[in-house]
């Protein structure tokens, strides 16, 4: 059987550290993976003139999958955001950005097993109708939401909760005040919601979700949501568990998926030996549940489970006092 091609962007800043990390991993663990390496973000802007060059599209293209690092999008000059570009360009209508408790880090919670589903591609990202007067003074832009982008990601979000063996999907909107955007999105997730009866659904105002989910976070299992409250809500969920250096996201589409590290490109502490690999490892393990390699995965989460439990060479965002080879190196011998 032909091995897997993954497409590889290091990224920027500790990207190219941890990414390096994420692959001993894979190869400890005898994915027996084969790797074509493509730039994207400020590296790609400075070895060939562009952001996301045309080939590395092509590469994602070729190989329908691709693990990356952080990319930096330069603020201002007029870049757009280099994630929103891949994101439309292959049509990755899904955000996954599961959260999940370990024990050793310094989360304030200890039993937070929680999906945050978002639509990738409609709401206030669509780029639409984005205006600034001449003058400065007047700012406007446009919110989209379709029937079929939103019935696309609330049944995605259905079929995840049977798969992963869930029991409950909540959907959040804001159909109080935006009665048009919100309210579709609300209107079909119920129409959805109707078709999994074996699935408990319930539907909370955005606000209020923020609140639940400081307060009582153990009450959800997966959320389902649009697009610009799926961004906050998700940061908000990995801030349970620790901060977004133990959260990883999946953006899939329809034949093409991109695993990701969330957090920034920290370039502070690039080339120093300091970054937690966590988050584009548990991208990786998301990687292997999406090719149906579930028994590699559960090997590399029991394997940074434990680590991360017994304070073994950990970095110093969990406590302790070592960097990204050590850690990683910890890591490799569990496995």
């Amino acid at each position: 059987m032909a091995k897997q091609i993954i497409t590889v962007i290091p990224g920027d800043g500790i990207g190219p550290d941890i990414i390096d990390a994420t692959i001993k991993v894979l190869d400890k663990a005898g994915c027996n993976f084969e790797y074509e390496y493509a730039d994207a973000g400020l590296t790609a802007l400075e070895n060939h003139g562009d952001l996301v060059p045309e080939s590395t599209l092509a590469l994602i293209e070729k190989n329908k999958i691709a693990l990356k690092g952080p990319l930096t999008t330069p603020v201002g000059d007029g870049f757009t955001s280099i994630n929103v570009t891949l994101r439309k360009h292959f049509q990755l209508y899904a955000n996954v950005r599961p959260v999940l408790s370990f024990k050793g880090t310094k989360a304030r919670y200890e039993n937070i097993d929680i999906i945050t589903i978002r639509e990738n591609t409609e709401g206030m990202y669509s780029g639409l109708g984005q205006t600034v007067s001449e003058d400065g003074n007047y700012a406007e832009a446009m919110s989209l939401v379709t029937r079929e982008g939103a019935e696309r990601i609330v049944t995605f979000a259905y079929e995840t909760a049977i798969k992963e063996g869930r029991k409950k999907v909540t959907a959040v909107h804001k159909a109080n005040i935006l009665k048009s955007t919100s309210g579709l999105f609300l209107k079909v997730a119920r129409e959805v919601a109707a078709r999994y009866p074996q699935i408990e659904s319930t539907e909370m105002i955005v606000d209020n979700c923020c609140m639940q989910l400081v307060m009582n976070p153990e009450q959800f299992d997966v959320i389902v949501t649009t697009n610009l409250f799926g961004d906050i809500l998700s940061d908000l969920c990995a801030g349970l568990v620790g901060g977004l250096g133990m959260a990883p996201g999946a953006n899939i589409g329809n034949g093409c998926a991109i695993f990701e590290a969330v957090h920034g490109s920290a370039p502070d502490i690039a080339g120093k030996n300091l970054a937690n690999p966590t988050s584009v490892i548990l991208a990786a393990i998301q990687m292997l549940e999406y090719l149906g390699m579930a028994d590699k995965a559960d090997n590399i989460r029991r394997a940074i489970t434990e680590v991360i439990e017994t304070g073994d060479r950990t970095t110093r965002d969990l406590g302790g006092t070592h960097g990204t080879s050590d850690f990683t190196q910890a890591v490799l011998e569990r496995l």
